[in-house]
């Protein structure tokens, strides 16, 4: 049985073979069999080549370069600090202007520290004793701001005290202005330039308008009536972003600055244009809790005439900008030019070298 099998096999190996099509005589079935024709028909020619222009090749690897910059001042007046004009040296952060920047909004200030021994914060938990065993020397402060000495200093008629510290005295204040102390920050202007590039077409852009006129972008903004004056007030992207500046510069926060790059590169350069949208980037929903705002501290050192060293402590809330540039250029693929034309063979000899 098994030798039979093999002997079929191999004789079939050298037999020929022929389709044979049956035409049926049948209108429903031709009908039918057309309608599934002309609707894969349509979708390729709707769908495929108009709708999502297959014909087109695409170029997905944007290459893009922003550099941003500040404009205004504010004038303050508080106890620790006095009278003081803020201008973009004061509030901006890095002062070299890139993607990502942090405008400076609200801040808490402790002025002269130094390095000494003083009572450690009463709302730091680990730093809460009852004798001088609650506080061995050495030890750092879990959250706190220096290394307990081994002394527990309470008030005259106090069980509970805090525990010595060696830090930078005195401590941080805690309290906050409950309005923004730059508040004005509102009415500041934002100019970002973004420069783009397609490598795949060797197409470049930039977003701002290519004028002689020095005087466009000191007086422009953006409006849908000036799409390439890319100079922003920081109150509208606030708002644009559907928060409330006043309210989000007391805590602080994050907004998403999205430039889209979609161009059809078979239209005119003119037709390829940036498309902003703005976004609260963490939970404006959590404005409540601990963890809601966006803040971080840094200091001013300096000696006084002795020789000894000082530092003013700043505790700066603000709003971080974050600029995300995103994009792809399509332009006419060669396919149709190489085999769907009737001067296709000129083009493939044109694009393609025959090296012998």
């Amino acid at each position: 049985m098994g030798q039979v099998a093999w002997k079929g096999l191999f004789l079939s190996l050298f037999d020929y073979k022929t389709e044979k099509y049956v035409i049926a005589k049948n209108k429903k079935v031709g009908i039918l069999y057309r309608v599934v024709q002309l609707s894969i028909l349509a979708y390729l020619v709707g769908w495929v080549f108009i709708v999502k222009k297959g014909y087109q090749d695409t170029d997905t690897s944007l290459q893009s370069s922003v550099i941003t910059k500040l404009k205004g001042v504010a004038f303050t007046n508080t106890s620790e600090l006095g009278e003081r004009l803020w201008d973009v040296a004061d509030y901006v952060i890095p002062p070299q202007g890139e993607n990502v920047f942090f405008v400076m909004t609200n801040l808490i200030v402790t002025p002269n520290q130094k390095q000494a021994t003083c009572p450690e914060s009463v709302s730091i938990p680990d730093a809460l004793c009852y004798t001088d065993g609650d506080c061995p020397a050495g030890e750092a402060v879990v959250a706190g701001n220096g290394v307990k000495t081994g002394r527990c200093l309470k008030d005259r008629d106090n069980i509970r005290g805090t525990c010595e510290i060696l830090a930078w005295c005195p401590v941080e204040k805690r309290s906050k202005h409950k309005k923004p102390l730059l508040a004005s920050a509102e009415n500041f202007t934002i100019y970002i330039k973004n420069s783009i590039r397609f490598p795949k077409f060797k197409f470049s852009k930039m977003n701002v308008l290519a004028t002689s006129d020095g005087s466009y972008l000191k007086s422009c903004r953006y409006s849908t009536e000036h799409p390439y004056c890319p100079i922003f007030l920081l109150g509208n992207i606030v708002r644009w972003a559907g928060s409330n500046f006043q309210e989000m510069a007391l805590e602080g926060g994050v907004i998403g600055i999205q430039i889209e790059w979609n161009c059809d590169l078979d239209k005119a350069p003119s037709e390829c244009n940036p498309h902003y949208s703005f976004s609260r980037l963490d939970n404006k929903f959590a404005e409540k809790s601990i963890s809601s705002g966006y803040n971080f501290r840094f200091a001013k050192y300096y000696q006084d005439a002795n020789g000894v060293d000082y530092r003013t402590l700043i505790k700066a809330y603000g709003i971080r900008f974050d600029v995300m540039v995103n994009g792809k250029g399509a332009f006419f693929c060669d396919l149709v030019l190489l085999y769907l034309i009737k001067k296709s063979n000129f083009y493939r000899g044109k694009k393609y070298e025959e090296v012998k």
